[in-house]
This record gives C-alpha cells, structure tokens and sequence, in this order.
C-alpha cells in the first residue's frame, strides 16, 4: 500500500506533471530530495504535522513585475540577506539600509522582474514606510530565530500596522521570514505556527540563514509565489476547505470540459484537459494512478471509469492543501480567471474591430461549436431545449441570459420549447444585434478553448460594407434585417410572429410581458439557406433614430380595415425612404377583413405606382395552419439583390406569368442579354455577315425556334399548377 506521500507525488507526476524529477521514483523518496522542508505554507500546515514531505517545484510562467519590501526591528539581519542574495556571500561590512534592488524575469523560476525594498528605521520616516507599505505586492517581515523579543513584535507591532495601512478587501500578502537559523540548533515553527492560524494574509514562513546562505533565493521564491499564486482566494485554512468562488469557478471548469455532459470526465475529456491546461498528453497508466488516488480517498469520486465533479473537487484540495496551489491557478488562468476568481473582461470581451456599415455574422466553426453545445444538452434528442435543459445549458453562466421573450422570437415546438433551429437563429440574433454579448457568451461557454482558438474573436465574420456589395451587385452576407413600420394596431407584431409559424389562434396566447420586438427565422433563395432578422419599430413618425432607419429592407404594414392607418406608412416612406437606397414592401395587413377607403390623397396601389413600388400584397395571419412565408421570402430577394427591381404585372406575384415576368425584367437579366450582345456584335461579328441575308435567316429561325421553346415551357408550368 502507498503511503500518503507516495499518492501525492504519484498524483502530481501523473496528471499535472509539476515535478518531474520526481518520475523516476514515485514509490519512497524524490531523487531530488524535494522532500526537504524549506518553508512551511499554511495550506501545507497539514502536511508537517503528520509527516508529509513538501515539495518545492514549479513550472509557473507569467509576465507581470511586483514590488516586495523587507521591514523587521533592527539587528535582526535583513539587509544581510538582501547583500547576501546580490553577492551570493555574506557581506563583511552591511549599511544600514540597502538600495532599492531588481531582480530580472530571467534569473527568477517565475520569470517575473522583482523589486526588492529594504526599509531603515534609522533611515527611513513613518511616511516613507507607509508608502512603501502601500505600493508593495507582497511584505516579508523579518525577525530572528533566537530573539523572541523580534518573534513578539511581529504581532504587536508590524502586522496591525500593516493591516492599518491597507484595504481590507485586498490586504496584502505577508511572509514570515526567520533569519540566523545558523545560530540554533532548533526550529522557530512551533511558536510561529499559532501567528500563522490567527492572521489569514500570513501566506508563508520560511527559516534561512544570510550568513551560510540557506534558503536565501527560496526566500524570494515564495514571495513571488504569495502574488502570483495566492491562497487566500482559493482556500480557507480554519474550515480546511476551498472557498465558495473556488467551488465555482472549478464546477464551471469541469463542466465546459466535460463534453458529453455526463456528469464524469473519461480519459479522452481528462486528457483534452491536460493538454489544454498543461501542453502535455497522459498515458494511460497515468490516467489509471490519477483515479486509484481519489478511489483510495473518497467513495463517490469515480464512476464508471470516470472522474466526477467531487473528484475533481478533491483533486485540487489536495493540491493546494500539499502547497501546490499553483497547479490550481495554472488551471484557473488557462479558463480565463483573475486573482478574485472573476473571468478577465480580455477574455470575455477580445479586440473585435467592426468597420462602419459592416455587420457580424457567426461563422461555420462557430455554429459547429454551438451544435455540439445543443447536442450535448439535448438529453433527450428531441431537437428541442426543455425549460430544465435550458438551465443545464446555461449553467456555466453567471445569470440566465435568454429571458422568456426569446420563445416569441424564435420558433418553438408545441410544447413552447425552442427548438434546434430556433436555437441556432436566436445566437444569430445575438451576433447580428450585439456582438460583443455574443463574444461573452461564447466566453462562458469555452469556446475558445474547446476550439482551440486565441479568442471567442475567431467565431465571428465581419462582413463586407454595403456599398460595396450594391457596387459589385452581389452579397455574401447570409442575415438580411427587415425593419416592420406601420401606424398601432395596423398587424406589425402579428407579422413578426406569423414568421415563426403561429396564426392568430396562437398568437393570442403570447403574455404582453412575453412579447418580442424582434423575429429570426431560415428563409431559402435561390436554393440558399439566409437567415431573415424582423424587427418591430414602434410608430414614432416625428423621431426615427438610425437604428430604426439601418436595415437592408423596409416593410410598410397598414391595415386594410382601418381608413386612417395607410396615412402613416406614406408619410413614413416620403420622409425617410423615398431617396433611399433601401428596397420597401408595402403589406395590405388583415386581407381577410373588408377594406375600407383609405384616408389619403391616393389609393395605396397608386401610391405605390407613383413611387415605383411594388403593389401592396395582401397579407392575414388568421388562417388555420400556419401563415404563408411566401412575403418572407421575397423580403429576403429584395434584401439581397437591391438593385434588381422586380415589379409584378399583378398584385398576386404568385401566378407563373408574374414569376416569368420578374425573370425577364430582372436588371440581372438585361446586364446578361447587354452583355451578351456586346460580345456578339463586337468581336465575332464583321460588317459583311451583318448585310448577308444568310445571317439574318439563320436569326429568324433561331428566334423562331426559341419563342416555340419558351411557350412549350410556359404551357408545361402552367399545367403542372
């Protein structure tokens, strides 16, 4: 059986792979007598009193500086061991102050540029200390092994005048350190251990020596150590348990990790974890140790072959508890947390640069990431989230993000559930609206590191500007936005919900605090899948902001039974859209009602013939199956091809001459036929065979041929219909 120090080291060896001289024995002593104890941490406390070695390695890499001062009573040799460190010998003369000393990133096992400051009372005033107290990261408070007078004074005098001097909510981190441990025989812990348990900013003490040079650069070692990966966040020593936010953050971590959602991270999700946090892969017999450790320690830490949510609780326990806190935090800052255990905004919000008259768009990586995300959710693989499967999914989430308006915005299955699609459209919405709520969305959920990617900046296209998608006539972009104006009560709302399927019957049945003003849904043009985004403006005639007035199609709702509500959409049109760019459909609303006479100086169908328009097209949502999409679809055409004004010979625009003659009228078929003229007649043709009646009897019967086709066509269509 392995004895308690043999599972900690097989445990660190095994999975995180911290001290890895010690591979070659895990059964008995570190061949690299790491077992030593140099210093003794307070989350290690544990571990000296029963026995079990500390071990001192670390492969931590940061990159920020901090500043660490030195106070004690005199003669107690603190500036020997500032000389002592510098020279790597004892000094013959020591001043009574040493000058402010910096130690570069590349001689320190952290890599992190330290400042070290020496403090006089015969010096140096009150003043001075105190601003040094106040700039300082870390504070090492010096006394001498073999004066208890020096031992006294770290309590009654240095720690309450510390504590005094700064924040109680981000107190410094404090390092006891015993000097001249060359002159006794004994150690100084057991009347330093009770400082230790009564002041929770003591991280650390360690016992050195500035005249052999003991300890002397692990000295500063651990004062780098108590900055850049403190204990007071994770663990809470009188309770000998992780903190709450702690908790948290890791349950978070276990859960982005564990990529089937089964509650158990197997070996291929507990490898991707040590890859992602560690650059380096697990052998099987590793992952094999890692389990038997928490097995031997707790009943429910293991299932199925699988580590759960307790083990990996406990593993990170144990970690910090051996002094090892610096593999928690590896962990921790891979996932994008700070020192108070709160996601970087860096992380949640990378640089995104979004020129003007661009929009945002998720790309195919990105809706991969979000199938697998639905997929791993979706327990019960009916391709819809249940309210209890919404939660789950939004449990890495600090608070609920979709609020009930988003089951009236996207399309739901009969039970009110959002369904595959739905889901899809609504991250969409989010991306297209707000991209930056979409980046910290996508940061909750690890995209960035299930996709191994920089930033959640990788999911996001950047769209080409619109003008120069009207100059070159054609689009790439695949969400087109749709703003709906029209007088109250004239069927706006009723033809945003009618995208989603649900007649009249349906809509009334939507709470008015459940109501949405936007719409998404999957249109198809030309055989191609484009997301069309509807959006509700509310009847402000006298102030429309440009959010209002930006969108890539216009949609005029007035209803036919009310005489005074097309009044709204004309003026409406002269006044923002009649110099525009922007492509505008006027809908005749509540077709299946009696149309009254609109109050204007024109029908709507003149009006709309005035201004180049298309005819108002009839529309009502009180049907028994779901509404017709067919508007829809066209809004989506006029969105994407601007510039190709498609004007029916009817008010249907349904029948098959209406459908041939948008064909033939399109602007994309009068560039084509000038474009093919042009050639013909330029480049193949010379002036003779123009005067030859052979060609010319050669075209007649080429037309004549061609109209025959094009009537057998015509009539075949209008049969099948």
């Amino acid at each position: 059986m392995m004895s308690p120090c043999d599972g900690d080291h097989l445990l660190i060896v095994a999975w995180f792979q911290i001290c890895l001289c010690c591979l070659a024995n895990s059964y008995g002593h570190c061949q690299c007598h790491c077992h030593m104890t140099i210093g003794v941490s307070k989350t290690a406390q544990t571990d000296l009193e029963s026995g079990y070695p500390v071990c001192n390695h670390t492969l931590m890499l940061l990159s920020d500086s901090h500043t660490c001062p030195l106070v004690s009573t005199a003669k107690v040799g603190k500036t020997s061991l500032i000389m002592s460190l510098v020279s790597e010998e004892f000094p013959d003369d020591v001043p009574l102050r040493a000058e402010e000393i910096t130690i570069p990133a590349d001689v320190t096992p952290e890599r992190v540029p330290t400042h070290i400051v020496d403090y006089s009372e015969a010096e140096q005033s009150d003043e001075q200390l105190y601003q040094e107290i106040s700039k300082a990261n870390v504070i090492c408070i010096v006394y001498s092994v073999n004066n208890k007078k020096s031992i006294e004074k770290v309590t009654s005098h240095w720690i309450p005048l510390i504590n005094d001097r700064t924040d109680k909510d981000s107190r410094v981190p404090l390092i006891l350190v015993g000097n001249k441990s060359d002159l006794v025989e004994h150690s100084s812990m057991e009347t330093i251990l009770p400082i230790m348990n009564q002041y929770s900013d003591i991280e650390t003490c360690v016992e050195c020596s500035a005249k052999n040079l003991k300890n002397i650069s692990e000295l500063f070692y651990y004062a780098q150590k108590a900055v850049l990966h403190p204990t007071g966040p994770l663990y809470c020593p009188e309770e000998k348990e992780m903190k709450p936010s702690c908790i948290k953050s890791l349950t978070r971590i276990f859960k982005v990790s564990d990529l089937d959602n089964d509650g158990i991270l197997n070996d291929k999700e507990l490898n991707f974890f040590q890859r992602t946090c560690f650059n380096m892969p697990l052998a099987p017999q590793a992952l094999e140790d890692v389990k038997n450790v928490v097995r031997k320690n707790m009943t429910d830490g293991v299932e199925d072959n699988g580590l759960t949510l307790k083990g990996f609780l406990f593993l990170h326990t144990l970690f910090i508890q051996r002094g090892r806190h610096e593999t928690t935090w590896t962990v921790l800052r891979r996932f994008g947390y700070d020192d108070d255990l709160e996601l970087h905004q860096e992380y949640l919000f990378p640089l995104l640069k979004i020129p003007a008259d661009c929009t945002t768009e998720l790309n195919h990586n990105a809706y991969l990431f979000l199938q697998s995300v639905f997929d791993k959710h979706d327990k019960d693989r009916d391709c819809a989230l249940s309210p209890d499967e919404v939660k789950d999914l939004f449990k890495v989430f600090p608070y609920m993000p979709w609020g009930p308006d988003v089951n009236n915005t996207v399309c739901t299955n009969d039970q009110g559930w959002i369904t595959y699609q739905g889901y899809l459209s609504q991250w969409t919405l989010t991306t297209y609206l707000d991209v930056q709520r979409c980046l910290e969305y996508l940061g909750y959920l690890g995209y960035s590191i299930i996709c191994e990617q920089e930033s959640q900046a990788a999911a996001i296209t950047v769209t080409r500007n619109k003008r120069i998608d009207l100059q070159k006539k054609q689009t790439q972009r695949s969400v087109f936005r749709c703003n709906i104006l029209g007088a109250r009560g004239s069927g706006k709302t009723s033809f945003l919900q009618a995208f989603l399927g649900r007649n009249l019957l349906k809509q009334r049945k939507i709470r008015e605090d459940h109501k949405s003003f936007y719409s998404i849904n999957t249109t198809y043009v030309y055989g191609q899948e484009k997301y069309l985004l509807l959006h509700e403006v509310m009847p402000d005639f006298d102030f429309l902001s440009e959010e209002d007035l930006a969108c890539d199609v216009v949609c005029l709702v007035y209803d036919v039974n009310n005489p005074r509500s097309f009044e709204y959409c004309a003026k409406v049109y002269k006044q923002y859209f009649m110099d525009s760019k922007t492509p505008c459909m006027m809908i005749a609303s509540k077709s299946d009602l009696h149309e009254a006479r609109q109050h204007y100086s024109l029908t709507p169908l003149d009006f709309c013939r005035k201004n180049k328009l298309h005819p108002p097209q009839p529309w009502t949502c009180n049907t028994v199956d779901a509404p017709n999409k067919d508007l829809y679809t066209k809004l989506t055409t006029m969105a994407m091809y601007p510039h190709a004004k498609l004007r029916c010979m009817c008010t249907c625009n349904r029948c098959t001459f209406c459908i041939c003659q948008n064909i033939l009228r399109s602007q994309l078929l009068t560039n084509i036929k000038a474009k093919f003229y042009s050639v013909v007649l330029n480049r193949h043709m010379a002036q003779a065979d123009l005067k030859s009646s052979t060609f010319w009897l050669r075209a007649s019967v080429g037309a004549t041929v061609f109209a025959v086709l094009g009537f057998a066509m015509y009539r075949a269509i209008l049969k099948q219909r």
